[in-house]
């Protein structure tokens, strides 16, 4: 580590739990972010920021303008051009140590298992069922964690699967629901709240620090502030 990043991490280095080395683990780590909208948009400027060394986004929408509301990677004169080419071309410019790859289409059973493998860590931020379906069995064959996030009118969801053979998203989610009667609405500082909590479960895994949650739904409120934590298992 030099100088120059002894000085951008300072704040990291200095908190015992992290150290230079565990500020060399994140500039080590891969990390898969599947969604650049809401969700994606916290957790990639928050894993960029915190020096995660190669992060991939796979995205296949592109701006538009009601995305303005709540995903604050892009600007009025992106409308219309790719969230992950433009989310690149961003996050390019918050931290140079950052490798970033993008992949302008849906992650799906033709290409998740290839990309996949190239990162250590997978964070779901997409509202795409047959994602995250995918991202789920993919994740539990190659054994690596999915960081998995959720979000709907004032409610947000986080839990970690398949991490150290923990269980999986189809272990408690195993029914796709009937999109047409998910709701549509969302407060758009949500997405804000729920994404810088899925960012903080990875810099949690790839330091080994804290409760990581595994086996554990976290269920956010953002009327009362209440949040309740749900347990199962395999």
């Amino acid at each position: 580590m030099n100088e120059i990043q002894r000085e951008r991490y300072n704040r990291h280095i200095i908190l015992s739990e992290i150290g230079e080395e565990g500020q060399k683990k994140l500039l080590d780590a891969k990390v898969l972010v599947v969604g650049a909208g809401g969700l994606g948009a916290p957790i990639l400027q928050y894993l960029v920021a915190a020096g995660i060394g190669n992060i991939g986004i796979v995205d296949a929408d592109t701006v538009s303008l009601s995305n303005l509301q709540r995903q604050i990677l892009y600007r009025e004169n992106e409308v219309g051009k790719s969230k992950a080419k433009q989310a690149k071309a961003t996050l390019n410019q918050l931290n140079s140590d950052v490798k970033i790859s993008y992949y302008p289409f849906m992650l799906d059973d033709d290409n998740a298992d290839e990309i996949i493998s190239k990162y250590d860590i997978v964070v779901g931020a997409t509202d795409n069922f047959k994602s995250r379906k995918c991202i789920d069995k993919i994740t539990k064959a190659q054994n690596k964690a999915f960081v998995h996030g959720s979000i709907g009118e004032f409610e947000g969801q986080i839990a970690v699967f398949n991490y150290k053979n923990g269980p999986s998203y189809f272990d408690l989610f195993p029914d796709t629901p009937n999109e047409s009667n998910l709701p549509l609405g969302v407060i758009g500082v949500l997405p804000g709240i729920i994404g810088s909590m899925q960012a903080c479960e990875v810099i949690k895994i790839i330091l080994e620090i804290g409760e990581v949650l595994s086996g554990k739904l976290l269920v956010y409120d953002a009327l009362t502030h209440d949040t309740n934590i749900i347990q199962f298992s395999n």
